[in-house]
């Protein structure tokens, strides 16, 4: 390391170092964007190993694939002329070559925010490097905002660097205040094309269908875009019947290093070679010899969905950015070609840019780092792209169930599992296995989960069949690629708690049971009838085929169910004996209001999740609950369950009048929408005796709202917005007040008037009551807001009515000298 020279490597990237190195020995932020192949990855960690500020300190880079982690550390390693392990190395899950010596890390994106709880300030790296941060994975989202974290509260010498192709450069640059420096590259040209567009039903076989004629017109390697192994499969089964000249060379992430080899290292006998690749190879990754690129424009993610609690792996369209790293794979060494399977019309049509892992993931394990780490507010923190509220409201309840939180904090059985790493529905299974004596078989649980099903569809959804040929496998020796890859991932976990594999049958209960520890709210119960349907503890519906040999069981612990609308589906299962469910009953005191009966209903009900097993009436209960009952109740159903008379809805409406009519006052904002939303504020206190539709009419919600009110603003009220006003007559009529503020209305005899010359006001003088005159026969004769107006020019053709109509009653000439009377005052 101590005579590395960067600049002795042709590499693009070599341009900008110095611009590099001045600029982090003095800020601490960075965003490089350069093109494939530029050497950004490998060139430019090693060029910054000796800077002055990252004496005695480390340099940690992340990478999105492990595929990419070991190939970069090894690549880095070569350049170096050293073994691997010593200055560079690497970190993935279950396996590592670090040394005492190591100074640079390749780790892949989950292990930093495990270090980081290990070392909250990171003291001894100085330097976190995201490389291909395009991809917007989960994990890079979540270190990235951690690493914000500590850089801003403990340790702004934490220098971070983003590096992409192909990002939005200025969002970035804005949310870290970080400046962008651009490395034109080298990328030779390439020259796209579009062909027909693939059926999304047959991608694999219309991609190999069109690949066939451009093998004839090129010469060189070709990498092929497909969206799952099982693309690639039906692929490469027609390519090597009719290319048989060719290797046909498949590559996705549950190969195994060697075969992955395959894919990237030249054909040792120079044979073309056409790569089947998963997105796997759309970054970091240089594939040699490839001079052109046929990209099926289609992905696979997984996608979680907020509404079922449940991830399911979704086929859609790439991006446009998306689109470009994989064109730019047949120019990383020479002028090369890409054709896209996809119309120039669907490619305007294409997002710009792939949408976030973290908008689409199940985030139950991100919720238990953050919780870990003190944060129980997460989206306060530094996002890119805020995760959101409603996955992270489900991501609670499934730590919940599982009792790694209660009332939102990190319990002591919360802390083992985030020891684990693994996700915390595994290592909550895992914890309870250790308990029952049956870590072995938790292990080859575990491993399965993880993996692709390797057993035929038609195989039927019973997972110890999953466990009894890997145990075949390990005892026998059968030959079977897909369980290769359990056995791998199942050694590991072996390997974490130092036990040693099982290979006799497993006991489908204990299966059931540790699945069941795991999917808690999926434990499903037969519903009646013998229709293969099954009740989850979420409260889903699911079912399997009729003739699978788990139809008939009366409850099964379900671990994958697919999230479709209605009735699910359930892929694997286990059966489970209910008295083994024992320790995961509940009893929960119900009190609810039954609508139909109109009355408080209360009884206990033992149950599983949304499954309940049995109720009992509860003669004593808490009367806290009752009410709680009683306020939903009226949440639901308030307009209907109170008495909203006149008294009440004058009251609301004087409210809303001093409301609109003050603005600089703090009076309440009453409807019947808000005052029911909010009846446990005023309404709670009076619901002791409530116990049927009845009771509710008994209630006097006019004097419960007044007294809801202090003292002094009760006063004000019948100051500002009296209930009556007195008129000359002595009596005291009262004043319908209208909605928002409306002119209030004053009805009365127009005999009780004479003597009043000016129109009544409220709210100190400001507001002029709207008068409406009624005859002796309490009809209305006249409306008027100017009283005195009306004595002088409108009360003489009123009064030649109203003599008319009732000549026995006293119409007097001058009504202003005149006697009110209240009642009927007969002519002298």
């Amino acid at each position: 390391m101590s005579d590395f020279n960067p600049f002795s490597f042709d590499l693009p990237v070599t341009e900008i170092i110095p611009q590099v190195k001045n600029h982090l020995s003095t800020e601490n932020s960075l965003i490089i964007q350069a093109p494939p192949g530029a050497g950004k990855s490998t060139l430019l960690p090693l060029a910054l190993l000796k800077e002055p500020w990252l004496e005695g300190k480390k340099i940690i880079m992340l990478e999105p694939r492990r595929l990419a982690t070991k190939s970069i550390a090894q690549r880095m390693s070569d350049m170096l002329g050293e073994e691997l392990g010593k200055t560079v190395g690497y970190r993935i899950r279950f396996e590592s070559a670090i040394t005492e010596k190591t100074r640079l890390e390749v780790i892949t994106e989950g292990i930093l925010t495990r270090m980081m709880h290990q070392d909250n300030a990171l003291e001894g790296i100085g330097l976190v490097i995201f490389d291909e941060f395009h991809e917007r994975n989960l994990f890079s989202e979540v270190a990235l905002a951690l690493c914000r974290e500590v850089q801003q509260v403990l340790r702004p010498d934490l220098r971070i660097l983003l590096m992409s192709a192909t990002i939005d450069a200025d969002q970035l640059s804005n949310m870290l205040g970080a400046k962008v420096i651009q490395s034109q590259g080298r990328q030779y040209p390439v020259d796209v094309h579009y062909l027909n567009e693939v059926d999304e039903f047959s991608i694999g076989e219309d991609a190999a269908r069109q690949i066939i004629p451009l093998t004839k017109k090129y010469e060189g390697d070709f990498l092929v875009f497909l969206p799952g192994q099982g693309e690639i499969k039906k692929a490469e089964e027609i390519l090597r019947r009719t290319l048989p000249q060719d290797v046909i060379v498949p590559l996705y992430g549950q190969l195994s290093p060697s075969e992955q080899n395959r894919a990237i290292l030249p054909h040792p006998s120079g044979k073309r070679k056409i790569v089947l690749s998963t997105d796997i190879a759309e970054t970091s990754l240089t594939i040699e010899g490839v001079r052109v690129v046929v990209d099926s424009g289609f992905a696979k993610s997984n996608r979680f969905d907020a509404r079922s609690g449940l991830s399911r792996l979704v086929l859609h369209r790439i991006s446009k950015d998306s689109a470009d790293q994989r064109s730019g794979r047949a120019g990383r060494l020479s002028a090369g070609h890409s054709y896209r399977l996809w119309t120039k019309a669907t490619q305007a049509q294409l997002a710009d840019y792939r949408t976030p892992e973290l908008l689409e993931a199940d985030l139950t394990s991100l919720v238990l780092d953050m919780k870990a780490w003190g944060k129980d507010d997460i989206r306060s923190m530094t996002w890119l792209t805020p995760p959101p509220a409603g996955t992270l409201a489900l991501s609670e309840k499934v730590l919940e169930a599982i009792d790694a939180i209660a009332d939102g904090k990190l319990t002591e059985h919360g802390k083992e599992i985030h020891q684990l790493p693994v996700h915390p529905r595994i290592a909550h299974m895992l914890i309870y296995a250790k308990r029952m004596k049956q870590l072995a078989l938790a292990t080859d649980i575990a491993a399965i989960l993880e993996e692709r099903d390797p057993l035929p569809a038609d195989s039927g959804v019973d997972l110890n069949l999953r466990i009894d040929t890997l145990r075949r496998f390990r005892d026998r020796g059968v030959n079977m690629a897909r369980i290769k890859k359990i056995e791998k991932v199942a050694a590991q976990y072996r390997r974490l708690f130092g036990i040693s594999p099982e290979n006799t049958p497993a006991d489908p209960w204990a299966t059931g049971l540790l699945l069941a520890y795991a999917y808690p709210e999926r434990i499903a119960a037969a519903r009646p009838g013998n229709n293969a349907q099954f009740q989850l503890s979420n409260g889903k519906i699911a079912q399997i085929g009729h003739r699978d040999d788990l139809a008939h069981e009366s409850w099964l612990a379900v671990a994958h169910v697919d999230a479709r609308e209605g009735m699910g589906k359930i892929w694997l299962a286990a059966p489970l004996n209910p008295k083994d469910l024992a320790p995961m009953l509940k009893t929960k005191e119900v009190l609810e209001w039954d609508r139909k009966k109109g009355g408080l209903i209360a009884h206990s009900e033992i149950r599983i999740g949304a499954i309940i097993l049995g109720t009992r009436p509860l003669q004593k209960f808490d009367r806290s609950l009752a009410k709680a009952a009683i306020l939903d109740a009226i949440v639901e159903d308030g307009e209907f369950l109170l008495d909203w008379n006149e008294d009440v809805m004058q009251l609301i409406y004087r409210i809303q009048s001093l409301q609109a009519w003050n603005h600089e006052q703090n009076w309440p904002s009453w409807t019947k929408t808000t005052l029911i939303s909010s009846a446990e504020d005023w309404l709670e206190p009076y619901l002791d005796n409530i116990s049927k539709n009845e009771d509710f009419k008994k209630l006097d919600l006019s004097q419960i709202l007044l007294h809801s009110l202090s003292f002094d603003q009760q006063k004000l009220l019948e100051e500002l917005a009296p209930s009556k006003i007195d008129v000359p007559s002595g009596s005291q009529i009262k004043l319908e007040y209208k909605e928002e503020g409306a002119t209030p209305l004053l009805s009365v005899r127009l005999q009780e008037l004479f003597g009043l010359l000016d129109t009544p006001k409220v709210n100190k003088g400001k507001v002029p009551v709207l008068i409406e005159m009624l005859s002796p026969g309490y009809k209305p004769v006249q409306l008027t807001q100017d009283l005195k107006s009306f004595w002088a020019n409108g009360y003489f053709e009123v009064k030649k009515e109203l003599k008319r109509r009732y000549p026995k009653h006293e119409w007097p000439d001058d009504p202003i000298s005149a006697e009110a009377v209240r009642g009927v005052k007969r002519k002298t």
